[in-house]
């Protein structure tokens, strides 16, 4: 047991993550008790059953009352009516962090509604897979995977040391680095292959000359790890592009001039260019698996507890 770190948690937002950082906190036993909130009755109901809360309310504003710590875990589209909403009711001292993964827009929308007394500290843990809901949450879902965090330079140190100490106690690696750059590293490691994933599982799905029986039958194991990354939350995404717009198409840019280079190889066969760029991309993915991102194990058929989505 680690020891108490924060008399309350309230988590607004009780899906996958929520639901995740939930198990973590009472498996590390950092909160003396855990509420959480959702406008949907089936989710409360589900979260006290599963003791992922003690209660769970239909409002941010009645959850967040009393907590040392409030993690905002919706898509990001909502967080700043939320911030809005809770405002008034944040306790002084209280961080207040979030696990979106765009965090320009998020500063930007949240920063503006914390009062003097309250730290703001953006956050990222870089874990998740393709499942949604508080049952889909476990508490081994952040070990060994990095956090990273992005707060203000204003911001105080020690909540900023408090809040690093708690997700490496949750099993996560921390970084520090400014929004800005998190979003352009973001957008080409999760923002980018996923909406590749999305575009080529609909191209799939629209050829006219392929029958959707055959794609699903025939799925040799590239699409069918697409089809794995395009199950993902399609609101929390459709907020993700929305929100990291800028380097999400500097990065579409660089990709699609990459992706002539390899329509040229292919066009007038050349052979060396192709085996020269396959080689260069096999040698990142010994990269992922070196830093402990992934396991180089035979998974016909991904185990959903294992998998990253954002």
């Amino acid at each position: 047991m680690s020891g108490i770190m924060f008399k309350r948690v309230a988590l607004i937002g009780i899906g996958l993550i929520g639901s995740s950082i939930s198990h973590a906190i009472r498996r590390a036993g950092l909160a003396g008790e855990i509420v959480g909130s959702s406008s949907t009755a089936a989710t409360r109901e589900k979260a006290v059953e599963l003791g992922l809360v003690s209660r769970a309310y239909e409002t941010a504003a009645e959850a967040v009352k009393d907590a040392d710590l409030v993690v905002l875990c919706t898509p990001i589209g909502a967080y700043g009516k939320i911030a809005e909403e809770i405002r008034p009711h944040l306790k002084p001292g209280a961080i207040v962090t979030d696990v979106g993964s765009v965090k320009a827009s998020v500063v930007r929308d949240i920063v503006p509604h914390i009062p003097e007394g309250v730290h703001f500290i953006a956050g990222h843990p870089i874990a998740g897979t393709e499942q949604s809901g508080p049952e889909a949450g476990f508490a081994e879902l952040f070990d060994g995977r990095w956090c990273i965090l992005t707060p203000e330079p204003e911001a105080d140190r020690l909540a900023v040391a408090r809040l690093e100490d708690f997700w490496r106690k949750l099993g996560s690696q921390v970084e520090i680095m400014t929004p800005e750059h998190h979003d352009m590293v973001l957008a080409i490691t999760s923002h980018v292959p996923h909406l590749i994933a999305f575009n080529i599982v609909n191209t799939a799905a629209h050829l006219e000359r392929v029958t959707d029986s055959e794609v699903i039958k025939f799925s040799a194991g590239g699409f069918r790890d697409f089809t794995r990354i395009a199950a993902s939350d399609p609101v929390m995404w459709r907020d993700v592009f929305l929100n990291n717009k800028d380097a999400v198409l500097e990065m579409l840019g660089r990709f699609s001039e990459d992706l002539v280079t390899l329509q040229r190889a292919i066009r007038f066969g050349d052979g060396e260019t192709l085996e020269r760029l396959f080689t260069a991309a096999r040698a990142v993915r010994r990269g992922v698996i070196q830093a402990g991102q992934d396991t180089n194990d035979p998974d016909f058929g991904r185990r959903g507890k294992t998998d990253k989505a954002s």
